[in-house]
This record gives C-alpha cells, structure tokens and sequence, in this order.
C-alpha cells in the first residue's frame, strides 16, 4: 500500500493526494479562495488543474496587491486618517502579505498534486 503524503504547507482542509476524494476536497479548497463569482464558470467547476492555475493567479495578483498597498499606506492614508490607524493598516498590510506567502505556497502543492506529482516522506 502507498504511503500517502502531504508535504509542509500543504492545507489543511484538503485530503493528502491520492487519499479517497481528495481531488473533490482540492476543488473545494480552491473556490472557497477564489473570488465567489469563479463558482458560476463551468470549466473551472469540471476541470481541477485550470481552477488551480486560476487559484495561483488570483493569490499572486493579491500579493500583488498588497505589495503596492503596503508601499503607498503612509504615504495615501496620512492625509485621511490619524497615525496611529496608519500605523495599524502598515501592520495589517504585513499579516496579510505572511498569510498569502503561506496561501501561495499551499495552491502551488495542490497545483502540482493535481498535475500528477506525489509526494514521499523524508526521513
């Protein structure tokens, strides 16, 4: 019987590859990160590796995202608000930014499970 493995930074929320229904468990994962309306697109609901692909794209466009926020924070928000909430959105800018590098690294495992990769355990 094959060892089932899933690597470091693999989610939770998705059975190892090659663990019954684990395919079903990736494309859950995988929609309920991507935007609500990627639900409704028939070709990502039938074909797991674009959905993952579409997943890698909407986290890296995202990171992206915060990138740029954290770049321009002091400089847009002085004018708007107090210091201190300046302060507090520089700090939610870097939570995000640590919570996305980790989601990243997830959709790319899954990503690269889906495609056929298995993994084996290190001793």
């Amino acid at each position: 019987m094959t060892q089932l493995v899933a690597p470091p930074g693999w989610p939770r929320e998705v059975r190892p590859p090659g663990a019954p229904g684990w395919e079903r468990s990736a494309t859950g994962w995988l929609l309920d990160i991507c935007p609500p309306e990627f639900r409704s697109y028939p070709v990502l609901r039938r074909h797991d590796v674009v959905l993952a692909r579409f997943a890698v794209l909407h986290v890296e466009a995202c990171q992206d995202a915060v990138k740029r926020g954290l770049s321009e924070a002091r400089g847009v928000l002085r004018d708007v608000t107090d210091l201190d909430t300046v302060e507090s959105a520089v700090e939610t800018y870097h939570a995000e930014s640590a919570r996305l590098l980790a989601v990243r690294r997830a959709v790319g495992l899954v990503e690269e499970a889906l495609r056929g990769r298995r993994f084996v355990a290190r001793l």
